[in-house]
């Protein structure tokens, strides 16, 4: 059966190979256009300056990928190049595929956004090992997947970085610190509660989930949310700010917020899936890219915050059902990043004009030249750069 898998991912990357068809030039946002040269040289120049080790970046106009490179190094000790094959860890581009995984399933019918969470599980979710902190917090009987999906669940990121209060010292243990629904505060436990449910549900796995109705649908053969001994044949290392190469994780156990690996093709041929309105009928896009709550966070981290700004509202920043969202000129635009040690992604679509671009790099140095990235390659001034932390190098 595997065999079989394989051979069909292979086929349809294969059969998928026009997709990265690549033109001399692309356009803009604005309608303007920049020769792939051009790029090139924009993209090489920031990275030295930033110092940034590895990058890969993809342009998709008229919802077709026209623009998809490779820079940079895998490993900055044995300087070898990276190409459009080399797998990344996709940290939390791992929400973006998930959620729309779990958009397929509410479209099938099989979980519905708005039914609390544990009246799917056959025993309270306090006798569930990993949530025995909440015993005495009822407030997890509100917990539904759209919460989780919109960051609104009063989690923290993850339960380690819990911060303690004047009445709560968190110690490690998950806690929910405000109304679940009430406000935004981004959340990986919220994502991996929600895995654990549909995994009750459907009696599969994350990784047999994906593949069935993502990574081989999409062909996305270089994918996967545990690791792959085919992926030792082409990878790359992450690197600190000094460009010390850290230590690849192996991750063998699927974790819906984080432990994706991915390709710059692969994860382009699924933004170019979800342009073309793929997978998901028109009313179910709209729903996953519908604001379900304003974000009035000064920043996006660290989570559990009193501190708010106003300075987002002209963009009307918001969180749809898995996708951060905002407006402009340009239109719509939805968006998700990626951020660990080591490594930074990011990735925006602009619906309108038909219109994307996918950073991944394998450095930590990768956000400082984000803002640049997105200004001359595609004309973006509008993401939220300050919110998102994206604090660009000193040109």
């Amino acid at each position: 059966m595997k065999n079989k898998i394989k051979l069909l991912l292979l086929l349809i990357a294969l059969l998928e190979g026009p997709l990265f068809a690549q033109q001399p030039a692309f356009r803009k946002l604005n309608n303007d256009i920049i020769s792939a040269a051009k790029a090139d040289s924009i993209v090489t120049k920031l990275m030295q300056k930033g110092k940034v080790t590895g990058l890969c970046v993809s342009v998709l106009n008229d919802n077709q990928p026209v623009y998809t490179k490779a820079f940079g190094f895998k490993n900055s000790q044995t300087k070898e190049l990276i190409d459009t094959a080399t797998v990344f860890y996709a940290a939390s581009f791992s929400k973006a595929v998930f959620a729309f995984l779990m958009m397929e399933l509410v479209q099938e019918g099989t979980i519905d956004l708005d039914k609390p969470l544990y009246q799917y599980l056959e025993k309270p979710l306090p006798e569930y090992d990993n949530y025995k902190d909440l015993a005495g917090d009822d407030r997890w009987k509100l917990l539904t997947a759209r919460m989780c999906l919109s960051h609104t669940t009063g989690f923290p990121n993850w339960r380690f970085l819990t911060p303690n209060t004047a009445d709560y010292d968190a110690n490690g243990k998950l806690a929910i610190y405000f109304t679940p629904g009430s406000r935004y505060a981004y959340s990986g436990e919220g994502l991996t509660l929600l895995q654990m449910v549909i995994e009750k549900i459907t009696g599969k796995s994350l990784q047999q989930l994906a593949n069935e109705k993502i990574f081989i649908p999409v062909g996305m053969g270089r994918t996967a949310y545990v690791w792959q001994p085919s992926f030792d044949n082409d990878l790359a290392d992450g690197h600190d700010p000094q460009e010390k190469v850290l230590p690849i994780k192996k991750r063998t156990k699927a974790n819906a917020a984080g432990s994706m690996e991915t390709t710059i093709a692969d994860y382009t041929r699924f933004i170019a899936y979800v342009m073309q309105g793929k997978g998901l009928n028109k009313q179910t896009k709209a729903m996953m890219l519908t604001p379900q709550i304003t974000i009035n966070s000064k920043y996006q981290f660290p989570t559990i915050t009193d501190d708010t700004t106003t300075s987002n509202n002209n963009i009307q920043l918001s969180y749809g059902l898995g996708w951060g969202l905002f407006n402009c000129k340009y239109g719509h635009a939805f968006f998700k990043e990626g951020h660990d040690d080591g490594w930074r992604h990011y990735g925006v679509v602009f619906p309108d004009k038909k219109t994307a671009i996918i950073i991944m790099t394998n450095s930590a140095n990768g956000e400082g030249i984000f803002k640049y990235l997105l200004e001359e390659l595609i004309g973006d001034t509008y993401t939220p750069w300050k919110w998102e932390r994206y604090t660009p190098y000193n040109k």
